[in-house]
């Protein structure tokens, strides 16, 4: 039978009676365009892999079954990881696609009406996404004016609330603070008759400190982290470590086959020649302390410690500093639209030697322009 083409305006009711009016408040999460811009606001590793390499990694990839699916467990993977990247002896991993597929894991395989999940504000916004995607409350603590944690804010928050799951991204993002590692374990012995403490190290090559080493120690701590800052954000892999009775109930609402076979050979390949990487990231380490200087220097600039790929820093005028780099094609981050503590805040990727002069000549013009 033939059918007229669907009026669009007619989905609206059947969106209404469907779709949580939750999700139908929300805005899609938004990635502007970087084309033809210098781009210096995504913490992507700026640096490519040297000739050799691209060619060796492009015949392992030829490799790749693409026919089959991956092997489900992923042990070669997960063995790499774990000898490569510091976990602790007698602990596996969990993998994901990215950090945020971790994320959501954690929140399915605590969801129950009424739970709570907590948080440092401002800190990464798929910790409060993926909660109230899965049904949790979400309760967010500020920081301190200097981006430093609350302890005893958050310990009097976690009392009240009791919260399944606290989030603790070490360092912080946005904000490249490095939380005190005695505070963090303070957290961890806190949350420990109720629920679980989550340190997300997704920037640990530039931080070099982690808590990985003290899961041993706590049965209710998990340590999560991502190889995009490291130099691989396309290839979107993320792990985790927990106490082994724990990793087990996450992988119970793990999909299936959630590793493609291309990210796992690539991977595979990257672990091989990890000196690479920690050479860009060292690298990058040394741009940031040369950054952080430079930017300090300039009136009316206002530099906050990081000890991530990035720096935020506040001007007189975010808004209008922003819009003049965009002019100039060079992109950033406005955080001071993230929370009421960034106001006026800019996040900036540490790059290259080359990029980092270009970004502080275009924001020398923005700030004159003000």
């Amino acid at each position: 039978m033939n059918k007229s083409p669907a009026d669009p305006a007619s989905c609206e009711p059947l969106i209404a009676s469907v779709i949580r009016p939750l999700v139908r408040g929300w805005q899609a999460y938004h990635v502007p365009e970087a084309e033809g811009m210098l781009k210096l606001d995504a913490m992507e590793n700026p640096y490519i892999l040297p000739p050799e390499l691209r060619q060796a990694l492009a015949q392992r990839l030829a490799q790749a079954e693409l026919n089959r699916y991956p092997v489900p467990g992923y042990v070669r993977l997960k063995e790499a990881i774990r000898s490569k990247l510091g976990v602790p002896e007698g602990y596996d991993v969990l993998l994901g696609n990215g950090s945020d597929e971790l994320i959501a894991i954690l929140s399915t395989a605590c969801a129950v009406p009424g739970r709570k999940v907590l948080a440092p504000e401002p800190s990464f916004v798929m910790y409060q996404v993926s909660a109230l995607a899965a049904g949790l409350d979400y309760v967010g603590v500020p920081l301190r004016e200097d981006f430093t944690l609350d302890l005893p804010a958050m310990l009097a928050a976690m009392e009240q609330h009791r919260p399944a799951l606290t989030y603790l991204s070490y360092p912080n993002n946005p904000t490249g603070t490095l939380f005190d590692a005695a505070d963090i374990l303070r957290i961890v012995e806190a949350a420990a008759p109720y629920g679980l403490v989550v340190v997300d190290e997704a920037y640990q090559p530039f931080a070099q400190a982690s808590l990985m080493q003290a899961l041993p120690q706590f049965n209710n701590l998990v340590v999560m982290r991502t190889v995009s800052k490291l130099g691989l954000a396309g290839i979107r892999l993320g792990y985790m470590s927990a106490a082994p009775a724990l990793l087990r109930e996450f992988d119970k609402v793990r999909p299936p086959y959630n590793i493609n076979v291309l990210t796992e050979t690539a991977a595979l390949f990257m672990l091989e020649h990890l000196d690479v990487l920690e050479a860009q990231a060292a690298a990058l380490r040394s741009g940031r302390a040369a950054l952080m200087a430079q930017l300090a220097a300039l009136d009316g600039v206002e530099v906050f410690p990081s000890a991530a790929n990035f720096v935020l820093i506040r001007v007189p005028d975010a808004d209008k500093v922003f819009s003049a780099l965009l002019t100039s094609k060079v992109l950033i981050k406005n955080a001071g639209k993230m929370h009421a503590l960034l106001q006026n805040c800019l996040r900036i990727t540490v790059s290259t030697q080359e990029e980092n002069t270009a970004f502080l000549a275009a924001l020398k013009l923005a700030l004159q322009a003000q």
